[in-house]
């Protein structure tokens, strides 16, 4: 699978996940012809190869009419393209911009991602406002830069052959910001809200390190934040931010490569969280639970926790597609106020399911190979369902079905 993982150490807006991609391979001339389709006038694309700190990226920019007038002395180098006509300055509804998107005629993952990006901007809006969401007007990132850089993401995104994307945690900034609705904290709270639920990193940086743009482009593609599946990069791109701070090379990465599937292999994620204060007599019905939300084992550890307390450390081994649901069940069915992440790569023995015969009826067993050596695990279930209908210990049962499933 190809996947890309944006490394946020410096934050992240649109303009630099565009010229990150860009930096990583994208064409330009591809983006160009490709962005015209949105038949929104008044702009040009400029892509400019730049250093933050010695390191080489590229700065996408998206000039408006009074703007490229403005740079017209700068050496660029590549050229400026697109359409000079009247400068933008219009707010928009949401539909507005989804029916822009959608006349294009792009392709349907371009429309499609493109169309939840700028849903998912919509929805923060409102919460912020706390206004219906056919009513949120569109400010900055209604502006004809944004729809460029979200709708330039996608393009890139599949131009790329890119089938999931990841993330680092989110760096964010300090200070203060000036922006349609006043001056407000960083970070913005727009972009803050975009931010819930992420793995968000605080510095003291007095900047705006993340915009709302790129809050909403990278918290609806990630998969998830933190360490990728293991993977081997082919392309690495920088995408270069307007500023050039003394403090931190102002710079978004991409590294984008294909998985790393080894036979014998697999990615999984643990999900642990202490308890203690529970009743100890949930717990079996807490990994039942757990098993049935699409867990692969459930384990549980005593500890000492703090103020000398004894507690239990419920871990939870799953995949990426079922995290979620098993963290949602553990804050449900528990007292717990967190639950850590932590992805891992897993050797497992290929097995292969069967049914041996004993004196009392069919069991099924789990069968392994190891260097030659053949393993066999009789299913619980049906050993104590046999020891209870017959009589007999079940440890008789699980000798029996060893012999039979070996002899």
């Amino acid at each position: 699978m190809r996947i890309a993982y944006f490394d946020c150490f410096a934050g992240i807006a649109g303009d630099m996940t565009v010229g990150a991609l860009l930096d990583a391979g994208l064409e330009f001339d591809l983006l160009q012809a490709e962005l015209a389709k949105l038949g929104v006038p008044g702009y040009r694309l400029r892509r400019t190869s730049v250093k933050r700190h010695h390191i080489a990226g590229t700065k996408f920019d998206v000039l408006l009419e009074h703007e490229v007038a403005y740079h017209a002395h700068e050496q660029h180098d590549e050229h400026e393209h697109g359409h000079a006509h009247h400068p933008e300055h219009v707010h928009r509804r949401l539909s507005d911009v989804v029916e822009i998107i959608t006349k294009a005629r792009f392709s349907s993952q371009v429309t499609e991602r493109a169309i939840r990006i700028f849903t998912r901007l919509g929805e923060a809006e409102s919460q912020m406002h706390d206004v219906p969401l056919d009513e949120v007007h569109f400010h900055e990132v209604g502006a004809i830069d944004a729809i460029v850089d979200i709708v330039g993401v996608c393009i890139g995104i599949e131009s790329l052959g890119i089938e999931k994307v990841y993330a680092s945690p989110i760096r964010v900034g300090t200070g203060t910001i000036t922006v349609a609705h006043g001056t407000m904290p960083l970070p913005a709270p727009g972009t803050l809200e975009l931010l819930r639920g992420v793995p968000v990193l605080h510095t003291d940086l007095p900047f705006e390190l993340v915009t709302p743009t790129g809050a909403a482009i990278i918290t609806t593609l990630a998969e998830s934040f933190g360490t990728p599946p293991l993977f081997v990069p082919d392309k690495v791109g920088y995408g270069a931010g307007g500023r050039d701070p003394e403090e931190i090379a102002n710079l978004l990465r991409v590294e984008i490569g294909e998985t790393v599937v080894r036979e014998g292999w697999d990615e999984v994620v643990m999900l642990e969280t202490n308890i203690d204060d529970m009743t100890p007599e949930v717990y079996g019905y807490l990994i039942e639970r757990l098993l049935g939300a699409g867990a692969k084992d459930v384990f549980l550890t005593p500890v000492i926790m703090k103020k000398n307390r004894p507690g239990i450390v419920v871990n939870v081994l799953t995949d990426e597609a079922t995290k979620d649901r098993v963290a949602d069940l553990l804050f449900r069915e528990t007292p717990t106020l967190g639950v850590r992440f932590s992805r891992m790569s897993r050797r497992v023995l290929a097995r292969q399911a069967a049914t041996v015969g004993t004196p009392w009826g069919p069991v099924r067993v789990k069968r392994a190979e190891w260097d030659g050596e053949v393993r066999v695990t009789p299913e619980y279930d049906d050993c104590a369902a046999v020891a209870r209908q017959y009589g007999v210990p079940i440890l008789e049962v699980y000798e029996a079905v060893r012999r039979a499933a070996t002899g």
